[in-house]
């Protein structure tokens, strides 16, 4: 039997190692359709990727960055957009068919 000692913290951020990665999980959170399960996701890939670096490429300080990411926030879209961007990636329509 395995200890809690034994076990190591699960961190999302290490898993996310490539875009094809982060476009599968940011996929898979919208699909799901939780506000507050991707503004983590988000703050999982800003993470990853290096939030110094998204609060620069974003035009975000990166204080506000952090709040913006933090569990329980409610960011303007304008900021999840300018983050996506940051990460090289856009919101896409898809047209589904009817059951």
């Amino acid at each position: 039997m395995t200890s809690t000692k034994e076990l190591t913290n699960f961190d999302m951020a290490e898993q996310l190692r490539t875009d094809e990665d982060i476009a599968a999980y940011l996929s898979m959170v919208l699909e799901d359709g939780d506000t507050d399960e991707l503004i983590h996701a988000l703050g999982h890939i800003a993470k990853a990727r290096g939030m110094t670096q998204i609060a620069k490429d974003s035009g975000l300080g990166r204080e506000s960055l952090y709040k913006a990411l933090r569990s329980g926030s409610r960011p303007q879209f304008d900021t999840i957009v300018k983050v996506l961007k940051s990460l090289n990636f856009d919101l896409k329509a898809v047209v589904h068919s009817q059951k």
